[in-house]
């Protein structure tokens, strides 16, 4: 073990899980407004996903139409949320969230998955403890040090948890029940995010190297091209 790779490394681990986004939004959408309500103003979870959907440029009449599927108006799509957990090589920590019709034909894609690449599939439970959900938001600041300094007063102002700058990029990390507050902040002061969620971030990296740091890459790669996988988190330091 080792410590974490840096900011910039885990941006690009971040953009790389942004595969076949648009279908992953519109389930993510559905289940938001079938669970809260299709008004975002009142539904805090839409609202979150709408955010990025827009922000990857999803159309709007796309949006609405997963909506109106979500509340029944559009032909309800019966999708539940589902947690896998389970092992990669040199005993990495894998998070898969999965969105699905079919849990039968899911759970035995995902399995399929951490087999074919050397992992195991686990219990529920068995990684979560390694992971804390937060709010995780990158600037691309170049090294100004103005910037970053106005991005750390005016994030922790707001109620982040910590503020990190390195390689170019300012990181800022709240808890999710801060995350809409220190967002909201940071855009009115004018600063715009290159990428902003809710994810599960990792206490402590592991370090994979040689044949195992591939068979990982090939596990997660293999993961998120699942339809049915709406994000992968992990604890693999593949920098």
């Amino acid at each position: 073990m080792g410590r974490g790779p840096s900011i910039a490394a885990r941006k690009g681990a971040e953009d790389a899980r942004r595969g076949k986004l648009f279908t992953k939004f519109i389930r993510e959408i559905t289940v938001a407004a079938r669970a809260g309500g299709g008004d975002p103003k009142a539904n805090s979870r839409l609202r979150l996903v709408l955010d990025k959907a827009f922000a990857a440029n999803m159309p709007k009449d796309t949006a609405e139409r997963a909506i109106k599927r979500g509340t029944g108006e559009g032909g309800a799509d019966n999708f539940e949320e589902i947690r896998y957990e389970g092992y990669g090589p040199g005993g990495v920590a894998i998070i898969v969230d999965c969105m699905t019709d079919n849990p039968t034909r899911t759970v035995a894609d995902v399995r399929h998955a951490f087999t074919k690449n050397h992992g195991n599939l686990g219990t529920s439970g068995a990684v979560a403890y390694m992971f804390t959900r937060v709010g995780q938001i990158f600037f691309e600041t170049a090294g100004d040090a103005a910037q970053e300094e106005k991005i750390l007063e005016v994030a922790l102002e707001a109620g982040a948890d910590d503020v990190l700058s390195e390689d170019g990029y300012t990181e800022v990390l709240s808890s999710p029940e801060n995350y809409e507050a220190v967002k909201q902040a940071l855009e009115t002061k004018g600063l715009k995010a290159v990428q902003a969620d809710l994810t599960l971030r990792p206490g402590t990296m592991v370090e994979v190297a040689g044949e195992q740091r591939e068979s990982v890459a090939k596990l997660i790669e293999m993961l998120e091209d699942l339809d049915d996988v709406q994000k992968v988190y992990s604890n693999a330091d593949l920098s």
